[in-house]
């Protein structure tokens, strides 16, 4: 039988293991390059005019059909292997195999490289976002771990591509990030992957699970010695006054007086601040005894403004957890100001697809004089919304409420600033 195609990829290319496990498992007969050099081959031109971005894995059809992609090549190669179902049999069943690759994909192995990235600083490392990430992925895995504790396979009772997809995602993982400690509460996603991955016909593909003692971390890099101060000269010391002890110190320079902030200098306010974040804290935010009745009976329009809050460069946003860190970010720049404003911003939509927007109540009639303690006020939008008008309250409500949907984008993620 002629190979159906060319698949490029290299032996330590994960997901270019599920790629050929599939075809194995499918009976779909697939070559490999008989010479291909990773970084070299795949700039050259003959390369890129086939594969545009120069990426593997990379399939070159027999029939002359070409992908890019590895999810998309995965299903292509399974739909040739008719005979073995490996994208279900019903809509159901190929809506679930999509559901759980996803899930594989973007919140286990997209943690698992950013989290190899920080600690070895591919990227500058961050505490928190180390945190994030490995709180993200966890989630995941624990929903995965749930998912198979009550079957053999992810979809059905045969083998399908969620299969043979999630086990080289966890595989990876186990390496990397799911160490011994975390694998103790990950029985049954474990024994999955033990299971697809001795199977006869994939065993050589997966080859053995090198299962990591402790989760990779970051090692501060270390610090150079500072070479010694040449000592200075010591100074001649003054005679004593005759009332003034020999170790007197210098006193300390009395520090500048603090500016006052002008917003001090407003009306006073019938609406307290600090008692609204309270009750939108330990309140729900809606109902007949909720946090946002609390605020319609307390609100001073006189004292305070409402203001929608758009990110102008959206179409930078990738991830939604650092376009949440992103706000948090924000937030932390505008500390100076925490006494006269209240925030409730979120994520909308999806990776590589969302916006950041939200409400803010801030001190007196206009934003700027509370925002701008921030250097990046600027890269925000600000709208005045009015209460009395029904779509203004509809969003201000909703991004209280963390229900708010924007142009068919529905919260992801949100942060509060109290």
């Amino acid at each position: 039988m002629a190979p159906a195609g060319t698949l490029y990829t290299v032996d330590a290319q994960w997901k270019g293991k599920a790629i050929r496990a599939v075809a194995a498992l499918g009976g779909v007969e697939i070559a490999l390059p008989e010479k291909y050099e990773h970084y070299v081959d795949n700039k050259k031109s003959d390369f890129l005019a086939k594969f545009p971005h120069g990426k593997i894995p990379a399939w070159d059809g027999a029939d002359g059909f070409k992908l890019y992609e590895s999810t998309a090549i995965a299903r292509y190669i399974a739909s040739l292997g008719k005979n073995a179902n490996l994208l279900g049999t019903t809509p159901e069943d190929a809506a679930l195999i999509e559901q759980f690759i996803h899930l594989a994909d973007s919140e286990v192995d997209t943690y698992t490289d950013f989290t190899r990235a920080i600690t070895t600083n591919a990227i500058p490392y961050s505490k928190p976002a180390h945190t994030a990430f490995t709180e993200r992925q966890t989630r995941a895995l624990n929903t995965l771990e749930q998912h198979i504790s009550t079957r053999t396979f992810f979809v059905g009772e045969r083998i399908t591509l969620a299969d043979l997809w999630v086990a080289v995602i966890i595989q990876k993982a186990v390496g990397v990030t799911v160490d011994a400690a975390a694998r103790t509460k990950l029985p049954n996603l474990v024994r999955h992957l033990e299971t697809i991955a001795n199977q006869p016909l994939v065993k050589d593909i997966y080859g053995p699970i090198n299962y990591a003692e402790k989760a990779i971390q970051f090692t501060p890099p270390a610090k150079e010695p500072k070479a010694p101060k040449p000592a200075a000269a010591p100074k001649p010391k003054a005679a004593p006054k005759p009332d003034e002890k020999d170790d007197e110190e210098e006193p300390d320079v009395p520090p500048e007086p603090k500016a006052k902030n002008p917003l001090d200098d407003l009306p006073k306010s019938t609406l307290n601040l600090e008692d609204w974040k309270r009750a939108y804290s330990n309140k729900e935010t809606r109902g007949a005894d909720g946090a946002l009745e609390w605020f319609y009976q307390n609100n001073d329009p006189a004292g305070y403004s409402i203001w929608r809050v758009d990110f102008k460069y959206n179409e930078e946003l990738t991830q939604v957890f650092m376009s949440s860190n992103q706000i948090t970010g924000f937030f932390n720049r505008l500390e100076a100001a925490r006494k006269y404003i209240f925030g409730s911003v979120g994520v909308l939509g999806e990776n590589n697809n969302s916006i950041i927007t939200g409400v803010f109540i801030t001190r007196g009639p206009e934003f700027e004089p509370v925002v701008n303690v921030a250097p990046d006020w600027e890269s925000y939008k600000y709208t005045k919304l009015d209460l009395s008008n029904d779509a203004d309250k509809a969003f201000f409500e909703g991004a209280l409420a963390w229900d708010l949907e924007v142009d068919g984008k529905k919260w992801a993620d949100g942060k509060n600033l109290k």
